[in-house]
């Protein structure tokens, strides 16, 4: 995939005010709650696509004016220590941005984890006669001597480099996209065809297939992680109410997994769904906004 930056400036026509009372302020009154505008970063993955346009919708419910901005994860981390951009929500941790940390940690701010029971692995079809990264070598030609991968510059391709060393592997990790890997497994699931792809939880595919990891009896990929949020240094004391609404940010894979699948139905804007799932959810999102 090439990557590309995308920066969308999300403007708000109107607020609503909020615990639900359903009526509008004046556009002066909006203007009087205007704040500042705030730059989340984040990389086209699914889970991370859902999370910042919902955290994204609570700021501007808030007052603030915000923009979003795509990019790969090297990227995206830089950005932050350059203060490019003011926060993330997408930092997969201990392990699979643990390098992207290291080296931006002095000029940001790690408020926690938003989102805990992450899993990182290769994945199968439940139908798979395999159980175990072990044994894909004697299966390799059932699964066209490749694994399906995403963007090159992602963590989690960085851990599956890994694994193909670490059991001395004999397919290829072919890299792609979120997207593309998805297509491909639909495609193979479609056919009742073996695949293997790079996965992670929460992901929509677990919802929309039955699918299962592949045992990593040598711990390549490590134990569950979390999802944590991420500011540059500074933030809290140039907009500290937008720093503890992401501060106060944290919510289930269960609830995540909505908003993801919301995302794949045909012709859907995901800042739009971000928007219904607020509206639905209302005393969750109450609870981050401090009300």
């Amino acid at each position: 995939m090439k990557y590309r930056t995308l920066n969308l400036r999300i403007r708000m026509a109107s607020l609503a005010l909020l615990a639900g009372t359903g009526i509008a302020v004046s556009s002066a009154a909006q203007a009087e709650e205007d704040k500042g505008s705030i730059n989340l970063a984040y990389v086209e993955w699914s889970s991370e696509v859902a999370s910042t346009n919902v955290i994204a919708a609570v700021l501007e419910q808030a007052g603030y004016e915000v923009d979003l901005t795509s990019l790969s994860a090297a990227a995206m981390f830089q950005a932050l220590s350059t203060g490019d951009a003011d926060a993330i929500v997408a930092a997969w941790l201990p392990t699979t941005h643990a390098e992207y940390m290291e080296r931006v940690g002095d000029s940001t701010e790690d408020l926690g984890a938003n989102l805990d029971g992450t899993k990182l692995g290769l994945v199968v079809p439940e139908y798979a006669d395999i159980d175990s990264i072990a044994d894909l070598n004697d299966n390799a030609d059932s699964f066209n001597g490749e694994i399906i991968g995403i963007d090159p510059g992602a963590g989690l391709m960085a851990l599956s480099e890994k694994v193909v060393d670490t059991y001395d592997l004999g397919l290829n990790l072919r890299s792609g996209s979120g997207a593309t890997m998805t297509a491909a497994l639909s495609s193979a699931i479609n056919n009742e065809e073996n695949i293997v792809v790079t996965g992670w939880t929460p992901h929509w595919m677990f919802a929309r297939f039955d699918l299962k990891y592949l045992d990593d009896p040598k711990n390549v990929y490590g134990g569950a992680e979390q999802i944590h949020t991420v500011v540059r240094q500074g933030l809290k004391d140039d907009m500290p109410e937008a720093y503890a609404i992401l501060d106060a940010f944290e919510w289930t894979p269960e609830q995540m997994g909505e908003v993801m699948l919301l995302n794949q139905e045909d012709g859907s804007d995901p800042y739009e769904n971000a928007k219904q799932w607020i509206e639905d959810n209302q005393d969750i999102v109450e609870q981050w906004l401090g009300s």
